[in-house]
């Protein structure tokens, strides 16, 4: 089988696309057929094992998995003895964040593995960019109070999360305000926003304010920039550590300082989250938003793209 293959940390010059072994499903594993898997935020810390904090998790001096990739969408090929949630022929969906090997034509994980049923109907490249930024989003707006009445603006609108995000915010009844560059704007707008903010004809962080939360999906604001937006007790979230790694800290000075605050919390409970996420992309409520397809043998360039931080969306490769 063709999969990606480095044996250290680094930029896309240490991935390759080799033909490797096609993996046989020990007792408790499923051997998926991966159809499309992201390349995203998240596979590329795996890739270069930074910020160093994810080599805790990936492995310290060289990568755990051989294979990039945290995702998958594709069939069940076989299973392991004493595998009883799935069977072969069954389509699913899975994402394990600190890395499965699943950039490859066939993957075995086991059954604890994140992952869900996916019915017939849902696109297998749609379903793969379903994943990684609708989890993240999910987790991050799940952690404040929303419904009717509340505004919220998104920074980073075009992204894998902040695009998910708007839409989750758009169908919980929130006014969104969205911030996104001028290429984009009736893209954004098309995800059902309130108000549409172009950032490069305007300086988001001087709108008028009252908004209950801000939620910066792609980190490149600050805290003390967004301060003055928030109502008195306003939160600001962040999908990134800040630029002096500061929102862990910031936060938890919020449990003691009142008034306005910062709140990052860990992204935890990805089975609860694709289990969400199945429900909106069957009730039509999110559509993740796609920016380009390349084919297996063009990883390493997938990679390139996707670290040049100007990625629309979801980047997908087409595994078979």
């Amino acid at each position: 089988m063709k999969a990606t293959w480095r044996n250290r940390y680094g930029g896309p010059a240490v991935l390759q696309v080799k033909e490797l072994p096609k993996p046989t499903p020990k007792a408790g594993e499923l051997l998926i057929r991966v159809h499309a898997s992201t390349v995203n935020r998240t596979d590329c810390g795996v890739l270069t094992g930074l910020p160093y904090v994810f080599r805790l998790f990936t492995g310290p001096i060289k990568p755990r998995h051989a294979s990039t990739g945290t995702d998958f969408a594709g069939v069940v090929e076989s299973v392991g003895a004493a595998v009883t949630r799935y069977k072969p022929g069954e389509r699913v969906l899975g994402f394990y964040d600190v890395g499965i090997g699943s950039h490859a034509e066939y993957v075995a994980v086991p059954e604890s593995c994140p992952m869900v049923s996916l019915p017939e109907g849902i696109d297998f490249v749609v379903a793969a960019a379903a994943a990684e930024g609708a989890h993240y989003a999910l987790n991050f707006i799940n952690k404040v109070p929303l419904g009717s009445g509340k505004r919220v603006l998104v920074n980073g609108a075009t992204g894998a999360i902040g695009s998910a995000a708007v839409q989750f915010l758009v169908h919980a009844g929130v006014e969104v305000t969205a911030v996104c560059p001028t290429a984009q704007v009736e893209r954004v707008r098309a995800l059902g926003p309130a108000l549409v903010v172009d950032y490069q004809k305007s300086d988001f962080t001087q709108l008028p304010g009252g908004y209950d939360f801000v939620f910066d999906a792609v980190g490149k604001s600050t805290f003390g920039r967004c301060r003055r937006l928030l109502v008195p007790k306003g939160i600001y979230l962040s999908s990134e550590l800040g630029p002096g790694w500061q929102n862990p800290f910031l936060a938890l000075l919020g449990f003691v300082a009142p008034g306005k605050r910062v709140v990052f919390p860990l992204p935890v409970n990805i089975q609860g989250s694709l289990e969400q996420i199945r429900a909106h992309l069957l009730d039509g409520s999110f559509k993740p938003m796609l920016d380009r397809t390349y084919p297996l043998d063009q990883a390493a360039e997938a990679f390139r793209y996707v670290l040049t931080g100007q990625k629309i969306g979801n980047v997908v490769l087409v595994c078979s």
